[in-house]
């Protein structure tokens, strides 16, 4: 375990149980459906690439990129960096992210894309802090709801660094 990690909130092994839960839920009520997966970028890549793994439907990925924290823990103007480049008018879009925190970043990219008109939105958040939302977003597909503690691995990171871990771990903070 990294020095600069607390603990461990999930381990690698709870995190595999989690993605195929939640696979095995996207893949039955998306059966015969034309589904896009949409991960958010950076954080969400290594959990859209482990749920798409484990789909029994097909599937088609695509990007966004959207920048909030610009290196810090707390959230800065949102900004689309990379949007999409096709159109959604013929796909049931699941809109795959890391964690859903205060809503704020959720909320704007939900509605950036209903304004591309897809047949049908979703959301699954592989992590959940309800007690920090701001803006009322709600996901349709939840990993795991987690306490208000700045996490860390599997995608996540503080100031680009902590992607690599292979499970959540809660930061040690400065202060």
């Amino acid at each position: 375990m990294s020095e600069h990690i607390e603990r461990v909130l999930l381990s690698e092994e709870e995190i595999g149980g989690i993605v195929s839960g939640l696979a095995a839920r996207v893949s039955r009520d998306y059966a015969g459906k034309k589904l896009l997966l949409i991960g958010i970028l950076k954080g969400a890549y290594v959990f859209l690439a482990d749920l798409a793994r484990a789909l029994t439907v097909p599937c088609e990925i695509e990007f966004l990129r959207v920048s909030s924290y610009r290196n810090q823990a707390r959230p800065g103007a949102l900004e689309i960096l990379t949007d999409l480049s096709l159109p959604l008018e013929d796909y049931d879009v699941l809109v795959v992210e890391d964690i859903l925190d205060s809503g704020r970043t959720l909320s704007y990219m939900l509605g950036h894309l209903r304004a591309k008109h897809p047949r049908s939105l979703a959301l699954c958040a592989f992590l959940d802090k309800p007690s920090r939302r701001t803006v009322p977003v709600e996901a349709d597909y939840v990993g795991r709801e987690i306490p208000d503690a700045f996490v860390v691995g599997y995608g996540l990171d503080y100031a680009q660094r902590y992607r690599w871990l292979p499970y959540i771990g809660v930061l040690k903070l400065e202060e």
